[in-house]
Formats: C-alpha cells, sequence, structure tokens
C-alpha cells in the first residue's frame, strides 16, 4: 500500500505544463488538417459518400454515413473542432466534440482502417483529461479557467506510457518472417519504383534491409531514449528522419507530424514560454492559488481508471495469441493491436448464390456493388466478407428472395506469396455469426507466411 501511495504522489506532484500548451496547439491544428483535408483530397467522398455500402465495425451496423452531403458538414464540424481545440476555445466541449466525431467515423467505415486512426481515438480520450487549456489559450483570456503553470505529472506522463505501448507492441510484431526476411518491405516498395528521385533507391536490397532492421531498432528503442537527458536531441533527430521517410515513401497522413509533436513531451521547455502567443507568467503564489481552485479530489479515482486503462492496452494487441489461427491469414484480433505495416495482402472473392426454393445459383462479383478500395479490401479479411454476405441477404431480401444461401469463393496471397483458401466454400454464410472474440471456425487459419 506504502508503494501505491509513492506512485500516486508521484504522479500528482506538479511539473511544468508548457509542453502540454505547445502539445495541444499542434494536436488541435493537425487534426483540422486531418479533418479539412479529408475533404478536400476527396477521402469523404470516395470512402462515404460514392459507395453503396459501407463497412462498418461489426456491431455498429446502425451507425451509418449522412445522406447528401452530410459528411462534408460532419468533417468540417471536426476541422472547426480542432481548431477550436488549437485556440483552447471551450476546450473541454470542442476536444469533446472532436473526440465524439472522430471515434464515429472510425466505427463508421474500417475500409481504411489503420492504426494511426486508433491511436488518434486514444490521445482525444487523453487529451479530454488533460488541463491542457490552462494558458495560451481563449479559455484563459476570456476567463473561463484561471492560468496555471504546472499540471499534475500524469497529464503529462499518459502519453508517454501510450506511445510506448504502441512503439513497443509495434516492434514485437515484427519478428516474424515476413518482415525479417523484407518480404513485405521488398513488395511493397516496388509498387513505388516511379516515385519521383526516391524510385530507383528504394529497390536497393541494402535501403530495404536498413528499413527492416532500422524499424524494429526505432520502434523498440525510442520512447526510452527520449526518456533519457543525454539521449533524446539524439532521439529526436533520429525521429525527424524516421517519420519523415515514413510520410513520404508511405503516404500516412498526420501521423508522423502527430508523432514528432509529441517529441515534446520529453523536452523541458520551459523557457519556451515567452515564446508562446498569450502564454501568461505567474509567480510561484500566483499559480499556486489558481491551482488550488481546480477540483482535485477525484484525482485518485481518475488514476485508478487510467490504470484499468493502461492494463487494457497492454491485453489488446496481443489477445490473438489466445485465438487459434494465424492472425495473417485471419486477421482475427489483428486490429487495435499496433500491428502497423506488417503485410501486403492481394485477395479474390466471388459469392455463389443459391435459391432454395428453385434451387437456382448465380455469382455475385463484389464489384459491382462495392469501389474497387472496398472490393480490394475485401479479398483478404474474412470479417468484412461475411459482413458483405450479410448485405447481400438483406438486399435480395427486399427483392423478395428469403429462402437464399450464400457461399463465398476466397483466397489471398500475403506479401505476394502464393493464393491459399481463406473461407470454407462449403459454409453458408447467411447461417454463422460473427465470433468477436475468438476464432471463427469457417475461417481458413493456415497461413503460408514464410
Amino acid at each position: 500500500m506504502l508503494k501505491i501511495d509513492v506512485i500516486r504522489n508521484y504522479l500528482k506532484q506538479p511539473v511544468d505544463n508548457t509542453s502540454l500548451i505547445i502539445f495541444r496547439m499542434a494536436f488541435g491544428f493537425l487534426i483540422a488538417v486531418e479533418s479539412f483535408g479529408a475533404i478536400m483530397t476527396g477521402w469523404v467522398k470516395r470512402v462515404f459518400i460514392e459507395p453503396e455500402f459501407t463497412f462498418t465495425f461489426i456491431g455498429f451496423e446502425w451507425l451509418q454515413p449522412l445522406p447528401g452531403p452530410g459528411m462534408y458538414f460532419y468533417y468540417g464540424l471536426m476541422g472547426i473542432a480542432g481548431l477550436a481545440v488549437m485556440a483552447g476555445f471551450y476546450y473541454r466541449y470542442s476536444m469533446g466534440l472532436f473526440t465524439l466525431l472522430w471515434w464515429g467515423t472510425y466505427l463508421m467505415q474500417k475500409t481504411s482502417y489503420n492504426n494511426h486512426y486508433y491511436l488518434l481515438v486514444l490521445l482525444c480520450f487523453l487529451m479530454l483529461l488533460v488541463p491542457a487549456h490552462r494558458n495560451a489559450s481563449l479559455d484563459v483570456r476570456q476567463q473561463r479557467v484561471a492560468p496555471a503553470m504546472t499540471c499534475p505529472r500524469w497529464c503529462r506522463e499518459i502519453f508517454k506510457w501510450q506511445l510506448l505501448i504502441v512503439f513497443t507492441y509495434a516492434a514485437l510484431a515484427k519478428f516474424y518472417p515476413g518482415w525479417l526476411q523484407g518480404d513485405f518491405i521488398s513488395y511493397s516498395f516496388s509498387a513505388k519504383s516511379g516515385y519521383p528521385l526516391i524510385g530507383d533507391l528504394l529497390q536497393k536490397e541494402w535501403l530495404q534491409q536498413l528499413v527492416v532492421y532500422g524499424g524494429i531498432a526505432y520502434d523498440l528503442f525510442i520512447i526510452p531514449v527520449m526518456y533519457g537527458p543525454r539521449t533524446r536531441k539524439t532521439g529526436l533527430v533520429v525521429s525527424v528522419v524516421f517519420h519523415l521517410f515514413n510520410s513520404v515513401v508511405f503516404g500516412i497522413g498526420i501521423f508522423p507530424y502527430l508523432m514528432l509533436a509529441s517529441m515534446v513531451l520529453f523536452f523541458p521547455v520551459a523557457s519556451w514560454r515567452t515564446k508562446i502567443p498569450g502564454y501568461r507568467v505567474l509567480s510561484k503564489e500566483q499559480n499556486e492559488a489558481n491551482i488550488s481552485k481546480s477540483p482535485r479530489r477525484r484525482e485518485s479515482w481518475l488514476l485508478a481508471a487510467l490504470a484499468i486503462y493502461f492494463l487494457w492496452q497492454l491485453w489488446l494487441p496481443v489477445r490473438h495469441y489466445f485465438i487459434p489461427g494465424d492472425v495473417f491469414k485471419t486477421e482475427e484480433g489483428h486490429r487495435m493491436a499496433w500491428r502497423m505495416m506488417l503485410r501486403a495482402k492481394y485477395g479474390r472473392v466471388h459469392y455463389e448464390v443459391v435459391d432454395k426454393n428453385t434451387g437456382k445459383s448465380w455469382v455475385v462479383l463484389p464489384r459491382e456493388f462495392l469501389s474497387q478500395k472496398q472490393a480490394f479490401k475485401l479479398g483478404g479479411r474474412p470479417d468484412m466478407i461475411w459482413q458483405f454476405s450479410q448485405y447481400l441477404g438483406r438486399k435480395y431480401a427486399e427483392e423478395g428472395k428469403t429462402e437464399l444461401k450464400i457461399y463465398a469463393r476466397a483466397e489471398c496471397s500475403l506479401n505476394g506469396g502464393p493464393m491459399t483458401p481463406l473461407i470454407d466454400p462449403e459454409v453458408d454464410l447467411l447461417t454463422v455469426k460473427w465470433n468477436r472474440f475468438g476464432h471463427n471456425e469457417w475461417v481458413v487459419m493456415e497461413c503460408e507466411c514464410e
């Protein structure tokens, strides 16, 4: 019990909040860029407006894109909320609004799922908990909150712990033959040979090996390096090179820049206070007086809840070890596990629909109903194959065809390897349920991922 008290007191200890204020500004700017950029690049149109059918997370089928131009307004509102976060304008409300809307758009579609979108959900949740608006904000200027120059230590540490979990699990996931032998990198870089200036360089074996082993080393050691006072500057330089390379080569949106912005949380930047527009420098007495006005009674309960949260974060990435089958093949336990940029999957799938009353059957090609990207993703993901079969069942039921059987003929390739069966072709997908927490027996378990 004494050790718990020591830890609790350590986490409650007041520390300089300058880095948290800077991170809030960068975070708000980047989520605004993400939101407005999704509109301007046509991403919202391609993902939400054009498709006839949207792959939601299973269990959230009720969460559908808004009709007409609704999703443009949806993302526009997220962009405005991001700018409000950056300015610290009604911070709790604007951060809460963005969190709710981003969580909605995350659950609303998974064709474009990536771990970075999931990470943004978690960072938004953490940002809601911290007083990142207690200085250099419109909330302070308009006297909605009293200014402060400190915050409890946990307000900075929770972001570091989250990143430690992300990068550590990302590194450990790379210890499999498909990554270590360079299969994924070689396969991925071969499609980028036409890139200006760097296309030919990406085909060099030495560079691919550098990416393979450098990626593991970076993910495994970057957070411990950033914790070290003598090594964090080197870590920052390496991070700039690493994330800019990823941004150029893989085109992964704001994630590289969000990670670079988070580096400020590791540095003592109190001397930057005077360079931050609107930052109010207080005397020690003024700061303590303002801090004392903040409600602190629930802080211990919040720390207990955060302990449970981080235990859950430690569990999710390893849950696939308790599910039969190879996660590379079945995808069961793949999402929310920081299995980032590990494999490239290509699949082929078509459906055989059988009318039980007449015995007649016909073939359905997903491309007849789905966008090109949806059809491509569908081929290697059993849950999406199952979801689309349910969609077909509902669609034909609306036409009066209610007595049907639907079979999927699916096979996929991992990292350019041979095509192997993915779904049991003898199972009527309309008669099975999706098991969220275990293995689905009709999904082929074996995977040739050597």
